[in-house]
């Protein structure tokens, strides 16, 4: 299957080689060859893969088993909490807290369509077209649903949709990573495994060898996905700015 890239970027990896030296005796003329071991560095391709249409799928799954898990552990959705706050004589009224529940609703459903519109290679104009129209209203819609939360960012912070919509990030992390060392013909996963789950304990093992090529990857590629999931970023000059920006601590 052909490789589809969202984004890539080059790191550095440090790795031991054999440096072989040969040295000349002055008085018999013999030659001594000595091998050293040092370290170098040596440049890694970190290429992240755009998702699928069936990733797309899977990815929409483990939000929704995320989220179920939640649930049922008593964790409230943004929703049930704007609901509770409400009732209670909070912050928010009644339609306030159905205003809410629906602008967040339409504000996924908006991400998602962007999403797919986004995964197809060959777009006609009609398909760019509302690819702008969704980006456009996607960011009115996100204004708002910011200056709704503004007052009870802290108690969002630890929702159903917030955790659900880490483990979709980390889902698309660890899936779509991938690295691409000279020499190597096609680009291989970054995270090991055969599914999900298998990565994750790939990505536990990583997170505490806290290598610093693991480091470099993780950051721009959590970001990278972050802004392309959040904000529809999808170009290499949108990526290149935002890392940019990061980097210099503007954003």
């Amino acid at each position: 299957m052909e490789f589809k890239e969202l984004y890539s970027f080059t790191v550095d990896e440090e790795v031991e080689v054999e440096k072989k030296t040969t040295k000349k005796d002055k008085k018999t003329g013999e030659e001594t060859t000595i091998t050293k071991k040092v370290k170098e560095k040596v440049p890694v391709v970190v290429k992240i893969k755009r998702p699928s249409r069936r990733q797309l799928e899977e990815a929409e799954l483990e939000y929704s088993v995320e989220m179920s898990r939640c649930v049922k552990k008593g964790i409230l959705t943004k929703a049930m909490l704007a609901k509770k706050y409400s009732d209670t004589g909070g912050v928010f009224t009644e339609d306030d807290a159905k205003d809410y529940s629906k602008l967040y609703k339409n504000i996924l459903d908006l991400q998602n369509s962007y999403i797919r519109l986004d995964s197809v290679t060959k777009k006609n104009q009609k398909q760019k077209d509302e690819l702008e129209s969704i980006k456009e209203e996607l960011a009115d819609k996100k204004r708002q649903l910011i200056q709704t939360e503004n007052s009870m960012q802290s108690l969002f912070d630890h929702t159903a949709d917030t955790k659900a919509q880490n483990r979709l990030l980390m889902w698309y992390s660890l899936m779509l990573t991938h690295v691409q060392r000279e020499g190597d013909e096609e680009p291989v996963q970054y995270f090991k495994g055969m599914d999900f789950e298998d990565k994750m304990d790939d990505y536990y093992k990583k997170e505490e060898e806290d290598s610093h090529l693991y480091n470099q990857i993780i950051k721009k590629v959590s970001t990278t996905l972050a802004f392309w999931f959040f904000n529809q970023a999808s170009t290499p000059e949108e990526f290149n700015e935002i890392i940019e920006q990061v980097e210099k601590g503007e954003l």
